[in-house]
């Protein structure tokens, strides 16, 4: 545990000398530039705003092409400045192009902090976007319309009774002689209707001394 705190306090630290100095040479060339005052400060501290902002614009992941465009930019400020101060360049005598850089930063560190603070996805990942829902569209799959259960066959109700016709006795003696007489004569069973006619009875009367017979 110590030694893994140790490693991070001697990982601060070098990470503190190295802002320390940076932020100094901004500041001087800041100062040479003709930046007096309180703006000669505020020049490092804006350099390593936009440095932290596109470095954190790359950690997340989104809009990582702009989030490369201002870290470099940013990056080649804070470099130019340990550079320039290194003995390359005079600073009592700043060339005006570099006047005219030192003048121009805060527009350009303005632009850079707003849109990587203000950025919309782009339209490549607008398209990922969609193209991931239609998948997932296309995935589900499409559930058939339930068909209808089918229609049972209608029942007919079955044909009425016919209630039964008392025949008497007599009449049912009297008819097996017409048929056995009808029989001995044409030598075939007597029919319903023929019955019917030879005793002068209605259509059921015949039928149920038909059934005796």
């Amino acid at each position: 545990m110590r030694a893994q705190l140790a490693r991070v306090d001697a990982v601060l630290v070098q990470a503190l000398i190295a802002a320390a100095l940076s932020f100094a040479h901004l500041h001087d060339i800041a100062s040479a530039a003709g930046q007096d005052g309180w703006k000669a400060w505020a020049y490092p501290i804006s350099v390593d705003l936009l440095l932290v902002a596109a470095w954190r614009r790359l950690r997340s992941g989104e809009a990582k092409a702009s989030g490369w465009c201002w870290f470099v930019i940013a990056l080649a400020a804070s470099l130019g400045a340990n550079v320039a101060t290194a003995g390359l360049l005079d600073l009592n005598d700043v060339p005006a192009w570099l006047r005219i850089l030192v003048a121009g930063w805060p527009a350009v560190a303005f632009l850079g902090g707003t849109l990587l603070a203000h950025s919309t996805p782009t339209a490549t990942d607008m398209d990922t976007e969609h193209t991931d829902d239609a998948m997932g569209q296309e995935d589900v799959p499409e559930l058939a319309p339930e068909e209808p259960p089918p229609t049972p066959p209608a029942i007919e109700p079955p044909p009425p009774e016919r209630p039964a016709v008392p025949v008497p006795a007599a009449l049912v003696e009297h008819a097996r002689k017409v048929a056995a007489e009808h029989h001995t004569r044409t030598g075939t069973p007597i029919d319903t209707p023929t019955l019917r006619a030879r005793l002068g009875v209605p259509a059921p009367m015949a039928e149920a001394i038909a059934a005796h017979l």
